[in-house]
């Protein structure tokens, strides 16, 4: 029996017209997609809950995205493509990555130039989007269960993967779908209303720490302290260093106080963390919580989930190495 595809338009790049490029309404949209589909696969068309510039997603967005995968699963999909703006393609792979779990066959795509003209009424000379697209489709049907960006011949693991250029078509780097990605075995979480209205008020700030002086980034983390986020993540050097000295550390058990939580991770975009040099001792004590996952995508997709679950920056604590 062949397997059923379903085939999600959100927007992005893939999908624009006009000068300038903005999403084509989906009823325009989707006639002209399923006139290039493969003929040889099963594939069904529908439109995401929410179609806008992937710029301007949240995690609300994404949530809304899951939950309409996991009310599709009951109608027998198992197998999902979903077509979502390259700007903020990781954050979305990593989300549903966290949510969806191993629950469903999820390949993520887009593209760095439309399919369309101008007019949205030919498929352009020049394009990548169909090219990505017949790539996720036939992707979906040989993986493992699980979530992945495809893009450019390349398929990722989700939680892994990050834009790494702007406009070439070689655009994302990450850890190969081929390859066994060492993690945790994570259920599903089912989305529920309550998740929805609760993400709109999640606040996640990501602090790239400068080579500056310590004084100065004190008084950067004072302003913050004024009114903290949920979570406040620093990007320390290297493998996650950060020098430090006691007032720094007192201000940060200052924000933990004030139910924010603080992870450590490093700018570099691949690498785990290694806390094996001098100037990173104080993290043992500190009750910082450390970045162990895949990038800064994948970390925002953890912190939203932790958010969701568990109200006090405590639990974070409790349950952030599970």
């Amino acid at each position: 029996m062949m397997k059923k595809i379903a085939l999600i338009y959100m927007g992005g790049t893939f999908g624009c017209v006009g000068e300038p490029l903005s999403p084509m309404p989906a009823e325009q949209f989707l006639p002209q997609l399923r006139h290039v589909l493969p003929l040889h696969l099963s594939v069904e068309c529908f439109v995401a809950p929410v179609i806008q510039d992937s710029s301007r997603c949240t995690a609300t967005d994404w949530l809304r995205l899951v939950q309409f995968i996991q009310q599709l699963q009951l109608q027998q999909f198992q197998h999902f493509v979903v077509i979502h703006g390259t700007d903020t393609l990781s954050y979305a792979s990593a989300v549903l990555a966290h949510f969806i779990a191993q629950s469903a066959h999820v390949v993520l795509t887009g593209s760095q130039y439309p399919l369309l003209t101008i007019n949205g009424q030919n498929t352009r000379d020049f394009s990548d989007a169909l090219d990505n697209l017949n790539f996720a489709l036939e992707s979906v049907l040989q993986l493992p269960v699980g979530v992945y960006l495809a893009f450019h011949h390349q398929c990722f693991h989700g939680r892994s993967a990050l834009k790494c250029h702007t406009t070439e078509l070689d655009a994302f780097q990450g850890q190969a779908a081929s390859s066994a990605l060492h993690q945790k075995e994570q259920a599903a979480y089912l989305v529920q209303a309550a998740d929805l209205d609760k993400a709109q008020h999640f606040n996640c700030m990501s602090v790239m720490m400068q080579p500056i002086g310590l004084e100065q980034q004190l008084a950067n983390l004072k302003l913050i302290a004024q009114q903290p986020p949920h979570c406040l993540i620093l990007q320390g050097f290297g493998t996650g260093n950060l020098a430090v000295n006691e007032t720094l550390l007192t201000l940060l058990q200052s924000l933990q106080t004030q139910d924010c939580a603080v992870i450590l991770t490093t700018q570099v975009p691949f690498g785990p963390l290694d806390q094996r040099y001098a100037i990173s001792s104080w993290i043992q004590n500190s009750k910082i919580l450390v970045n162990d996952g895949f990038g800064h995508a994948d970390l925002y997709a953890k912190a939203l989930k932790m958010y969701l679950q568990y109200p006090r920056r405590e639990q974070w604590q409790q349950h952030w190495y599970d």
